[in-house]
C-alpha cells in the first residue's frame, strides 16, 4: 500500500510503546487510527496525543487473548471509520524463566496473548479487508526472538516463532487478493515490556513480575519512534520481514549456518544413505 492517506489503521497495544510509534508514524502519514488496549488511562492518554499531533484518532478497550473483545473492536472500528485497511496485531507480553520455574500460567498467559491474538486479529479483520476490495496490509509484531533463541525466554520465543511461521504462510495465501502480511521482529526496544505482567488477567493468574530480559536491557533499547516509521517503510514497500536491529545480523546467521550444518549431516549420513526419496514441494513458486 503505498497511497496511506485517508486510509485507517487499526493497532492493538496501541496505547505505548511499539504500538503508539507506529501509530504516529500513520497518523503522519495521513491515515487514521484506531488503538486498541487493556488499559484505559494509558489509551486515552494516549488518543489525547494523537489528536494533540492533529491525527484523527479513536480507541477501543480490547484485550486480545478474548476473540469476542477483539471482534467487538472490529465492530467499533468500522462504526468509527467505515473501512479498515491496515491492521498491526501488535499487543504482547513476556515471561521465562528457568526451565524448572516457569509456571503453567506464564505459558497459558504468553500464548493467549502473543500467539491467539495475532490469529484473532487476522481472522476477525480479514473479512472486513477483503469486504471493501481495496487491498490491505496486516503486520504481526513478533520478535527477534522469533528467529533466534536465547536460554530463560522459552514461553516468550516459542509465541513468537509462531507468528513468524504463520506470517509466512499468511504472506502466501493473501498476496493474490492484494493483502500483504509482514511480521516485525524488532531486537530491543524501549517499551515496557519487561512490565508487561501488571496488566496480567485474572485467568492467567493476575497481575505479576515476572521479567523476561532485565529491565537495563530493555531500557537502552532503541527509541520506539524509529521503530514506528520503519513499519511505516515496510508497509509502504511490501516488505515480508521488517527488521529493525541490522547489527544482529550475525545472529541469525549463525543460527542458518548451524541448519545448513545439520543438511550436511544428513547428506553424510550411512541411515539414510540410497534413499529414494523426493519431498513434495509445498510451497509456491
Amino acid at each position: 500500500m503505498q497511497d496511506l492517506k485517508g486510509k485507517t489503521a487499526f493497532i492493538t497495544g496501541g496505547a505505548s510503546g511499539l504500538g503508539l510509534a507506529m501509530a504516529h508514524a500513520f497518523g503522519e502519514a495521513g491515515m487514521q487510527v484506531m488503538l486498541a488496549d487493556i488499559e484505559r488511562a494509558p489509551l486515552d492518554a494516549a488518543i489525547a496525543d494523537l489528536e494533540g499531533r492533529q491525527i484523527k484518532a479513536s480507541g477501543v478497550i480490547c484485550d486480545v487473548a478474548d476473540r469476542k473483545t477483539v471482534e467487538a473492536a472490529a465492530a467499533e472500528t468500522i462504526s468509527t471509520f467505515g473501512k479498515v485497511h491496515v491492521v498491526c496485531n501488535n499487543a504482547g507480553v513476556g515471561a521465562g524463566g528457568p526451565i524448572d520455574q516457569v509456571k503453567p500460567a506464564d505459558w497459558d498467559w504468553v500464548m493467549a496473548v502473543n500467539l491467539m491474538g495475532v490469529v484473532y486479529g487476522m481472522e476477525t479483520f480479514l473479512p472486513l479487508i477483503r469486504s471493501h476490495g481495496e487491498g490491505g496490509c496486516f503486520i504481526n509484531t513478533a520478535s527477534m526472538a522469533g528467529l533466534i533463541s536465547a536460554p530463560g525466554m522459552e514461553p516468550y520465543t516459542a509465541s513468537k516463532y509462531a507468528v513468524v511461521g504463520m506470517s509466512e504462510g499468511w504472506f502466501a495465501q493473501l498476496a493474490p487478493e492484494n493483502i500483504h502480511v509482514a511480521v516485525l521482529c524488532p531486537g530491543f526496544v524501549r517499551t515496557k515490556i519487561n512490565q508487561s505482567g501488571r496488566t496480567r488477567q485474572a485467568q492467567f493468574g493476575g497481575p505479576a513480575v515476572n521479567e523476561i530480559v532485565a529491565g537495563n536491557l530493555v531500557d537502552s533499547g532503541i527509541d520506539p519512534e524509529r521503530v514506528g516509521r520503519r513499519v511505516l517503510e515496510g508497509v509502504i514497500a511490501k516488505e515480508r520481514y521488517i527488521l529493525t536491529h541490522p547489527d544482529m545480523r550475525p545472529l541469525v546467521q549463525g543460527r542458518f549456518a548451524a541448519l545448513m550444518s545439520a543438511f550436511d549431516a544428513a547428506d553424510a549420513s550411512p541411515a539414510l544413505k540410497d534413499m529414494d526419496y523426493t519431498t513434495p514441494n509445498i510451497l509456491p513458486g
